[in-house]
Order: C-alpha cells, then sequence, then structure tokens
C-alpha cells in the first residue's frame, strides 16, 4: 500500500493536502510523504535573509499552499505583480513512525530557479535549476518529533543567467507571461533502501521483444543485487536479475508477451525495479514502460515503422489559477482529452519542462509530445549562462528519456544568426548522444545551424491559405528546398530530413464572452465560419503534402492576452472542438502516399534581382486595358531595375523605390527551345500580385511572403513559346513594406544523391 501522509503547520492543520498525488509514477517508492499544504512564507527584498538568521528559528508573516506560485491565486497570495528575487519558504513536519530509522530522501519536484535548503538549522544542499527535480539525502539530520525545513528560493529572471520560458521579465504582455517563482512542484520525503536506485534508463526494443535497462544505484554494492520484473494486464511477462554495479548496473529483460506502445493505441507493461542483498528486497521503486520504435529513413519520420502524421497542438502549459503548475492531476489528463477532442494526437511541450504527472498522462492515452526546453531568457552569449542551460538541458533529459510518449528533443526556440547560436547548437548535439533513440530538432523554426540536426522545421503564421499552400507546393513535388525562416543563411540550409511546420494559425476567434483586450497572429479576429475556413485551409495544405510529416496549431487554450487558443483560458470551449477533429483527424498524405523526392537541378531562364539587378519596363499609372499581352505598346512606361518597392521590406532586394499604390511591369525574354520539362516562378511579392507570361495568367497571389520563392507551375510552362515573351505583373499595396519582383527557372532531373542545387 502507499503510504501517504500530510503534515501541515499545526495552525493549519485538517486541510486537504494539495496535489496528493505521487508526482513521479515512472518513478515511485511506496513508503513516502507528501509536503504539499500550507507553509510560511516571506520575501527578502534586500536578499540578506541568510545573515538576519532565518534559516532557522523565524516565524514567517505570510502563509503559501504549496507546490503553488505566490503569484498564483491557488497559493493564496496571488502577487502576480511583484519581482521576487528572494523569497523563503518554512514548515514544521514530523517523520511517521514507519518511516523513522532508515534512508531518508528530501525530493523537490522543482524550485525557480535556485534553492538552498536548511533541515532543523543544518545545511542540508542546493540546487540550480527551475525545471529539473533534486533530492538531498537528510538520513543523519532529521530527528524524531518536529523537524523544521527552511528553502530559500532566488529567482533572478531578469539576470539572463537562468532559462525564463515564456516568464515575462515585467508585466504580461505579447507572448510571455505571469512569472513563477519558487517552489512550483511537489515537495515529498521517500525512504530508500540502505543500497538504493537512485536513476535508470530504459531503451524499448520492439523488434527484439526485450528492453536494455541502465541503472545508477547508491551504496554498498557487495552482495547486491537489481530484480527486474515487468507486467502486462497483471500477469508477469519477463524477469531478470543481474548484480549490483555501481553507475554501471546492466539488463536485459526479455518480454514474453510482445505488444507495442503506438499513438492512439497505447500499451504499457508495470515494470518493478527491487534491489536486494542476501535475497532480501531492501528498495523498490515502480514504474513502467512503453515498446515503442523511431526511425528516421530518409525525408520519413517513422513510428514502429509507420508514417504517422503528427497532428500536434503547442502547448504552453499555463493556467488561470495556478500559472505553472496545474490545478489538479485531473487538469493535466484533461488537457490532453481536450486535444484529442479536437483531432490533435499530440503537443510541442512548449518553452517548459512540464510536470511529469503529465508525460505520465500521455503515456497512458498515447499522445506523442516533444519534449522542449524555456531557452527564452537566457543570454547564451555568456559561457555561465551557457553552461547553466546546458546543465539543466541534461538534467531534464535524464528525468524524462523513458517516457514512450516523448518522440523528440528540441531544446532550442526561434534562435537568431549569430556565432553564439551556432556554438550552442553544436553543444546540444551531445543529447544525440545521450538518447540516440530520439531524434533531435536543434531548433524550433529559424535557423539550423547543426548539420546533423535529424529534423527541419519552420514557423509559419501566414494567414492566407492560397499563399501558405503556394509555399509548400514546390516541396511536395520535388522534396527540395522547403520554405523556412531563413532561407539566405546557407549555414541553415536543409538537407533532406523531414520537415514540418512546427508553429502556424494562432487565429483569434470572435465570441460573445468578454476576455478583456487579447490578440492572434494576423491581427485580425475572425467569426467562427471564417475561422473554420482559414484553418482548413491552412491545415489541407500540410494533411494533402506527401513530404511534410506534421503539423502544430498555436496553441491548446488562451493565455491571459494571446487569445488564439481552441479553447478559453479556463480551458471552457469556444465552439465545438469537433469541427477541428473533422478537418484534423482525416488521413494524411503522408501516410497514404509515398515521398515524392526529385532530385533538381534549377537554372534562371528570366533572372529575378536577388543577385544582379534586372531592367524592367514598369508604370505607376492604370495602364490601358490588354496591358500584359505581348503586342502591348509600353514604349511610354518608365525604364527601372528591380526589384521595386521601398527600403525595410523583409527579404527585399531594392533597384527602383515604389512608394505608391499600385505598379506595373513588363520585361522581354527569349526560350530557345520550346520543350521545357519543368518551369517555376520565382517571386517575392509584398502584397498582392498576379504575374503573366504572353498574356495568359499564371499565377495570383494574396498577402506578402518577405523572402523569394519558387513554385513550380504547369500554367507558366504551358504559357512559354520558343521566341520571343514577355512576362508582366501587378502588385498591390496596402500596408507595411511592399515589393515585386519576379523571374523564371527552369529545372532538370538529376540522378545525383542529395538536394539540388540553384546555380
Amino acid at each position: 500500500m502507499l503510504l501517504v501522509v500530510a503534515l501541515l503547520f499545526s495552525a493549519g492543520a485538517g486541510a486537504d493536502v494539495p496535489r496528493p498525488e505521487h508526482p513521479r509514477p515512472d518513478f515511485q517508492r511506496d513508503s513516502w510523504l507528501n509536503l504539499n499544504g500550507e507553509w510560511q512564507f516571506a520575501v527578502d527584498g534586500k536578499g540578506d535573509g541568510e545573515t538576519r538568521g532565518l534559516i532557522s528559528g523565524h516565524d514567517f508573516a505570510l502563509k503559501i499552499i504549496v507546490p503553488f506560485c505566490p503569484e498564483s491565486q491557488l497559493s493564496g497570495l496571488a502577487m502576480a505583480t511583484n519581482y521576487m528575487p528572494h523569497v523563503w519558504y518554512r514548515r514544521a513536519f514530523q517523520v511517521p513512525a514507519a518511516m523513522r530509522g532508515q534512508r531518508l530522501l528530501l525530493n523537490f519536484g522543482a524550485v525557480d530557479y535556485r534553492a538552498r535548503v536548511w533541515l532543523n538549522g543544518q545545511f542540508v544542499g542546493e540546487h540550480r535549476g527551475g525545471y529539473v527535480p533534486f533530492a538531498l539525502e537528510i538520513t543523519d539530520t532529521v530527528r524524531d518529533g518536529d523537524n523544521e525545513l527552511v528553502v530559500h528560493a532566488i529567482d533572478e529572471i531578469r539576470s539572463g543567467l537562468q532559462p525564463a520560458g515564456k516568464q515575462t521579465h515585467s508585466v504580461s504582455q505579447g507572448c510571455v507571461y505571469t512569472r513563477t517563482t519558487g517552489i512550483w512542484q511537489t515537495v515529498w520525503l521517500e525512504v530508500a533502501g540502505a543500497t538504493y536506485l537512485r536513476e535508470f534508463a530504459l531503451v524499448p526494443d520492439l523488434d527484439g521483444g526485450r528492453v536494455m535497462f541502465q541503472g545508477n544505484m547508491d551504496g554498498a554494492m557487495k552482495g547486491v543485487s537489481v530484480r527486474l520484473r515487468a507486467f502486462a494486464d497483471g500477469k508477469k511477462v519477463g524477469e531478470e536479475t543481474v548484480p549490483a554495479a555501481w553507475r554501471n548496473t546492466l539488463a536485459v529483460l526479455k518480454l514474453s508477451k510482445v505488444v507495442a506502445w503506438h499513438p492512439g493505441k497505447p500499451f504499457l507493461y508495470d515494470l518493478t525495479i527491487e534491489t536486494l542483498r542476501g535475497g532480501e528486497v531492501i528498495d523498490s521503486v515502480r514504474s513502467y514502460f512503453g515498446l515503442r520504435k523511431i526511425t528516421i529513413e530518409e525525408n520519413r519520420f517513422l513510428i514502429n515503422d509507420k508514417p504517422v502524421f503528427q497532428r500536434l497542438i503547442l502547448d504552453q502549459g499555463f493556467y488561470p489559477d495556478g500559472i505553472y503548475t496545474a490545478t489538479s492531476d485531473e487538469a493535466l489528463r484533461r488537457d490532453i482529452e481536450m486535444s484529442m477532442a479536437a483531432g490533435f494526437n499530440g503537443a510541442r511541450l512548449h518553452q517548459k519542462v512540464f510536470e511529469p504527472r503529465l508525460l505520465y498522462w500521455a503515456d497512458k492515452l498515447g499522445y506523442i509530445v516533444w519534449g522542449e526546453f524555456p531557452s527564452w531568457g537566457i543570454n547564451l552569449a555568456r559561457p555561465d549562462a551557457m553552461v547553466a542551460f546546458v546543465d539543466e538541458w541534461r538534467e531534464a533529459l535524464r528525468r524524462d528519456r523513458n517516457h514512450p510518449a516523448i518522440i523528440g528533443w528540441c531544446p532550442l526556440n526561434e534562435t537568431g544568426t549569430n556565432e553564439t547560436i551556432a556554438l550552442t547548437e553544436t553543444l546540444l548535439a551531445a543529447t544525440q548522444t545521450m538518447d540516440p533513440t530520439r531524434p533531435l530538432l536543434d531548433s524550433s523554426g529559424y535557423t539550423h545551424f547543426l548539420p546533423e540536426t535529424d529534423v527541419f522545421d519552420s514557423h509559419d503564421y501566414t494567414g492566407d491559405p492560397k499563399r501558405f499552400a503556394a509555399r509548400y507546393a514546390m516541396f511536395g513535388l520535388t522534396g527540395q528546398e522547403p520554405w523556412h525562416n531563413y532561407p539566405g543563411d546557407p549555414r541553415s540550409r536543409y538537407r533532406g530530413q523531414p520537415y514540418f511546420v512546427s508553429e502556424y494559425g494562432g487565429i483569434r476567434v470572435k465570441t460573445e464572452r468578454d476576455t478583456g483586450k487579447g490578440w492572434g497572429y494576423g491581427g485580425e479576429s475572425l467569426d467562427l465560419k471564417d475561422f473554420l475556413a482559414r484553418y482548413k485551409g491552412l491545415t489541407d495544405a500540410q494533411l494533402d503534402n506527401p513530404n511534410i510529416f506534421g503539423f502544430c496549431y498555436t496553441q491548446l487554450t488562451d493565455i491571459e492576452q494571446e487569445q488564439n487558443g481552441v479553447y478559453f483560458y479556463d480551458r471552457k470551449p469556444k465552439y465545438n472542438p469537433a469541427l477541428l477533429h473533422a478537418i484534423n483527424a482525416r488521413p494524411a498524405a503522408y501516410e497514404t502516399q509515398p515521398p515524392r523526392v526529385r532530385r533538381i537541378t534549377w537554372s534562371a531562364l528570366v533572372p529575378t534581382s536577388e543577385q544582379t539587378a534586372q531592367e524592367w519596363r514598369f508604370t505607376t499609372s492604370q495602364p490601358a486595358d490588354g496591358w500584359f499581352k505581348a503586342g502591348f505598346d509600353d514604349t511610354a512606361w518608365q525604364t527601372g531595375k528591380g526589384g521595386f518597392g521601398t527600403t525595410g521590406t523583409p527579404g527585399a532586394v531594392i533597384g527602383t523605390t515604389w512608394k505608391t499604390g499600385d505598379i506595373w511591369l513588363r520585361r522581354y525574354f527569349r526560350v530557345e527551345k520550346a520543350a521545357i520539362a519543368m518551369a517555376g516562378l520565382r517571386v517575392h511579392h509584398d502584397e498582392n500580385a498576379e504575374v503573366y507570361v504572353n498574356g495568359k495568367k499564371v499565377a495570383e497571389f494574396d498577402g506578402f511572403v518577405g523572402n523569394y520563392f519558387t513554385t513550380l507551375n504547369d500554367a507558366l510552362r504551358a504559357a512559354l513559346r520558343e521566341g520571343d515573351n514577355v512576362l508582366a505583373a501587378h502588385c498591390h499595396q496596402e500596408k507595411g513594406g511592399q515589393f515585386i519582383d519576379a523571374g523564371i527557372e527552369v529545372g532538370a532531373e538529376s540522378k545525383r544523391g542529395g538536394v539540388g542545387d540553384r546555380k
């Protein structure tokens, strides 16, 4: 039986213990004491509490409910606007009789950021890292009767020396939200054996019907063995006993019943790990595992040898009443079930290391997730900050590597182009050594400076479905050069990896409910009908592309002023989630079609002005009818160098300034041979544009793109003719930057390996 004893300060006795469940279902000892509940609390404005003797014997004036941070309503304090670099916690507890006289570990699920801990006036240890657990042995410090536990939490989020994720440095604004200070996950005491299991790693082998175990032991090894037993549906299906060997206790557990853990069809084995001396059990840990296989084969991301389209949603793990901490274990499960009700089969766990119990429910429900890290807020240009970043990332990997639901790692988000980021990505390549069983996405969106990154992605908040689909149409046909955020940096070029759009959408929906001032991507809020049309168009473009293995929609819930969730911040639905389920859940081309990879070498038939300014005829006054036809007289038009637009427009190469509302362009070129196998229109437009060849409209674009892109175009190929040709374009300006340039490329398939190059 589980021994769960909740003891509060005498003044708070009788209250229910918040978050009473064991915080680590994947690493659970039966003899444990939950220390959540009412603690004393103080804000140390000068940071001199240790010199003032707060480490023992001092009552603190405030009360706080642990594990909720002081900024949250559930803590009883709701100090959301305060910046508190130094806070103190204090409580008393008694060790139950059944736990006395044994090795005792004091565990903290997470304390943001640095924790210093005293027990009965004695310093017992400290830890840096706001998102990962730590344990302190207190066997020789604890005493019978009352014990005094004091924690000093130091959280200097503005220093740039600690990961902050989406925690604001000032007030909640934009896409950063209310801070979390100090203790925000369960605190507990547990009994460990004289020799005990400190941590372990499991490597599932689905094909071999077995699981490999590596254990890290603490204590005397002589005469000690470790026994593993696996159970399926309550029946033992595997057992192995091996000698204990310090940090390298190795075992292979062969299974008589082999069932895969698969997205949407989870199967979990129960696992007991017992430490024995002389045949007697002296330490026992309960866990579980799933048999799940991940393989990268060229541009395919396979789960159990099958292409599973990853219908992901961005989950940032914020709660209106608990901030970083869910109200209950049921709330964690409910978030996953809400996502699945809308047709998503997984999530990016974004800019936060989530509670282990969220991962437990993902394992139980067959919900795939990407393990990420709160990389925002840390100044990686400082070596001491980089060390702190990598060290905490390593601890997160060690905590979470046994969860079958985690199908990839991603330590960075939306990185820039400086050398520090390139160095950091190289350093983080160690992830592939620590866990070779899962793919690494070096940085989500923007740059990919690590050539060995296993996966490639982009963030694309383009709101117009036609323009969005046009960006990826060429990639769907050729598997080459997908759209991404930094195409101009050769260090970040695509190398043929599996590709997905890991952020898109973020659409704010109009509702009758008043949620105050808020925002969504694209600025405008849509009524439900228009929202569903936009959502379907954006999502279909990815579901229909055989070279895209997944998407991630922003986001699961509103968070404070960012109101682009499928659900409100309080988790109530904005509309029937079945409407999204019908769009998301249909079969994807990635799941039903083979990949389309055509090695194409492109050459310019009509160059753009990207490298060398090209001459056009143009006018900013409405021309006569037929301005786009081959025989039109444009001799009265002006002559100018491309491209045309205003300085500062993203991705623009300005040859001629254009500031009016509209511009019309014409350019002549020759085609020596009419037999052209492939033709692509290369264009950069801001905003709406239409393009003609020899009087025939070959393309029409809405909105802006931010850079040059090429789209394979059969209408263009059909319009080309041997001899003289004319390329014509019209661009209409609405707001912000403005730019237009266009060219034509011809392609030839190559039999050589690798991705085709542009000449």
